[in-house]
């Protein structure tokens, strides 16, 4: 099929009824969690909040990946959906809530602000398996690719968005603008998810011991073409994801820029992702995107290497645009082949193990990276990134492409997209 022909078909899906409210509500949701991302940093340095503290503040956000992830797969495989994210979402909502509240009436404290973090960081990761499990339950198998890649898209806009209307609302109104315009972007999402799921789904019966605690995660990672891709993400998120994660400090030690520049290059790499899910929409479906995850991880590397190596500032956005092209492009390539072939009985685990690789493997890559920036500096931190990251996708990829696939789902005559 042309390159334009699948580009139209893929947009098709926003025409759909489901998908396309869906879409359109999760695009508000996300702007949303931008605005208060810029805002919450702000809020804590007005209210005499150590550095320290705001990396603690970033940190408690993620740390609940780890431990609760996992288990957020298990209720997505066995649970309510709709129930899951309901309550996960009613709850992040009630948080913002809290800082408005708090805000108007003057007495808001840095502990609150971190102690509300926490809760949103736990629910988030609780109810990630059941959120990334509604694209492939709401469209036809072999439009999974293009729905994840549009959603893809609609996340990168969102990060272009967000931090936009923040700055207006800081300006105008002051950080409670954000709080609040945070805490109406629920309502739209939560009503949708509860209107396209199914009040019952019919949960498949998985071919594995579920007596076992373990057993989904096994079952998932004794396939080596889902493994592979796990790996892939992984290691993406550990060696490559710390330029985005250091590009604050790389700006201000090597170019000695201000938070103008840090801005600029920030929606560079927004935009890069745009780019990266535009690629993938006109792309054959049924194509085969283990090569594309691999060279584009492995180029990923590369472009670490150039942006540490880089001794012009405006030659910074071009390589972090590509950067953000790069990771779209390969992570939502594997995304899509681990939702395209994982079992339907152990689709939220999978993905569960997905998103761990993702957001633990940016933790991970942050914490080892910070270390090695305080002793031998950011540019030559980035480097040592770089390389290990093409070394080892390398190798990956050896492994990854020399596995068979599973055969190909049938698409479903009955599969509701609309």
């Amino acid at each position: 099929m042309p390159v334009s022909r699948q580009l139209r078909a893929s947009l098709a899906l926003l025409r759909t009824g489901k998908f396309g409210t869906f879409w359109f509500a999760t695009l508000l949701s996300n702007i949303g969690t931008w605005a208060q991302e810029i805002a919450e940093p702000w809020l804590l340095l007005s209210l005499g909040a150590s550095p320290f503290l705001v990396g603690l503040d970033a940190f408690v956000g993620d740390a609940p990946a780890w431990l609760f992830t996992l288990a957020g797969g298990v209720l997505a495989d066995h649970r309510d959906r709709r129930k899951v994210i309901m309550i996960c979402q009613s709850l992040q909502m009630l948080c913002p809530i809290a800082l408005v509240i708090a805000l108007l009436t003057g007495s808001v404290v840095a502990w609150l602000v971190i102690a509300l973090s926490f809760i949103v960081g736990m629910t988030d990761a609780l109810s990630m398996p059941s959120y990334q499990s509604i694209v492939p339950s709401i469209v036809a198998p072999s439009q999974i690719g293009s729905g994840l890649a549009l959603s893809s898209t609609q996340y990168n806009l969102s990060r272009i968005l967000g931090p936009a209307v923040a700055g207006w609302l800081i300006a105008t109104v002051g950080v409670v603008g954000c709080f609040a315009v945070n805490t109406l972007s629920y309502i739209p999402f939560i009503a949708v998810a509860l209107w396209i799921l199914p009040r019952r789904e019919a949960k498949p019966r998985p071919r594995f011991d579920r007596s076992h605690p373990l057993a989904g995660m096994k079952a998932i990672l004794k396939e080596p073409h889902l493994r592979g891709a796990l790996m892939v993400v992984f290691a993406t998120s550990l060696l490559s994801g710390p330029l985005i994660t250091f590009i604050p400090v790389l700006i201000r030690d090597a170019f000695a820029r201000g938070a103008g520049g840090y801005s600029f290059v920030l929606a560079a790499f927004g935009a890069g992702g745009l780019l990266g899910a535009a690629v993938l929409l006109g792309s054959n479906p049924a194509r085969d995107r283990r090569k594309l995850a691999s060279w584009c991880a492995i180029g990923h590397g590369v472009i670490v290497i150039a942006a540490a190596l880089d001794p012009w500032f405006y030659a910074l956005p071009a390589l972090v645009l590509l950067g953000g092209l790069a990771m779209t492009t390969s992570n939502t390539s594997a995304n899509t082949l681990i939702q395209s072939t994982a079992e339907p009985a152990l689709r939220g685990q999978t993905v569960s193990i997905y998103m761990l690789a993702i957001r633990g493997g940016m933790a991970l890559g942050s914490l080892a990276t910070g270390i090695t920036v305080s002793v031998l500096g950011v540019r030559t931190a980035l480097v040592i990134d770089g390389c290990l990251a093409v070394v080892v996708q390398l190798v990956l990829s050896r492994v990854w492409l020399g596995c068979r696939l599973p055969p190909a789902e049938p698409t479903s005559p009955g599969v509701t997209v609309g």
